[in-house]
């Protein structure tokens, strides 16, 4: 026989040791099932929204990770009998293109076209030994034809413009790319070389403009001002910096805003002076065009700094030491070129 009552009639439903209570509805709904405790030990419990303390911030728990304090970056020393002969090359590259267009004529400009082609191999040699494209002797040979190229059209064509040399640029920078995309060792690597290979390729040929320059009414004047004023710009930068390179602009740059400023205002101030004595020009004009070719040359300068910091800061080797000293005051005047081409044909 099986008894008549359940095993469990009597025992006490809040065996746990429950406050006691009537297990029917007057003691309101059953309780649920109470959730099984995390099997890891190191975990904590979901907690409710921080309660603000009366100073208004909310309390740190423990665990809340403490942000290490930022290591200050020390600045990279600024070298001042480097900056000296920085400012000394910037000054003998501003006299001999300015020396060399005053040697330009109606068809007597060989001479000035031989010193630019000069200048147009330095820009190909400290540019490509500073940035190393992948392939480097390629696009060096690619950047000295297209240098030459350059030159020839600005010379022999009939009627000075810009048309030839872009037409050179364009066919010198697919040529660049081409030559690297047949070997297989370069073709991986080359998109990492077309921004090299065409900063070189437009450097070279931004150079030629200037024979372009002397070929128009007033163009001699012109490159004269805005050369003078440019390597006067670099020259009294560079000085200022190995005086004073004060504020800083980056700490991995040895460069100070003092110099960038000065510099510009410097080279400014020559074009006026200049602009007084040269026919065809006041010192407004000449102002005007100086400040904007200085400027440029100073900016462009600066921005070779910062680039080579960055490949520093990335972890490629330095480069050759006289090729990256020289690679700024080369790539300022290579930029200051196109300015005065433009200022002269807008202005004058």
């Amino acid at each position: 026989m099986f008894p008549s009552t359940s095993p469990d009639t009597g025992r006490d439903p809040w065996a746990d040791g429950a406050p006691d209570g009537p297990a029917g509805p007057a003691g309101g709904p059953a309780p649920g099932p109470r959730p099984a405790p995390d099997d890891d030990t190191g975990s904590r419990r979901e907690r409710g929204p921080r309660r603000f303390r009366k100073g208004g911030a909310p309390r740190r728990s423990e665990d809340d990770d403490v942000e290490p304090d930022e290591e200050p970056i020390e600045p990279v020393e600024v070298h001042r009998p480097l900056s000296l002969t920085v400012a000394g090359f910037a000054a003998l590259l501003g006299v001999g293109l300015v020396l060399g267009a005053q040697t330009a004529g109606p068809g007597h400009r060989l001479p000035f076209a031989v010193i630019v082609f000069g200048v147009q191999l330095l820009f190909v040699l400290a540019w490509t030994m500073a940035m190393r494209p992948p392939a480097l002797l390629l696009v060096a040979l690619t950047s000295g034809v297209v240098a030459a190229a350059a030159d020839v059209a600005a010379v022999q064509t009939d009627v000075a413009g810009l048309a030839p040399l872009g037409f050179v640029a364009l066919g010198g920078f697919l040529l660049g790319v081409l030559g690297q995309l047949v070997r297989r060792v370069d073709r991986v690597r080359v998109t990492d070389s077309l921004g090299t290979t065409l900063l070189i390729v437009v450097g070279v040929v931004a150079f030629a403009t200037l024979i372009t320059l002397s070929r128009i009414p007033a163009g001699t004047q012109a490159i004269t001002v805005c050369l003078v004023a440019t390597g006067v710009a670099l020259t009294v930068a560079r000085l200022t910096d190995a005086v004073l390179a004060w504020p800083r602009l980056a700490p991995q740059v040895p460069r100070g805003a003092a110099g960038v400023v000065v510099g510009a205002m410097a080279g400014t101030l020559t074009s006026a002076l200049l602009g007084s004595y040269l026919v065809g020009f006041t010192p407004t004009s000449a102002a005007l065009i100086g400040l904007v070719t200085a400027a440029t040359a100073v900016l462009a300068d600066l921005a070779v700094g910062y680039a080579e910091a960055g490949r520093l800061m990335a972890g490629e080797p330095p480069t050759m030491w006289i090729a990256r000293h020289m690679q700024g005051p080369l790539g300022g005047f290579a930029l200051a070129a196109p300015a005065a081409y433009a200022m002269c044909v807008l202005f004058l």
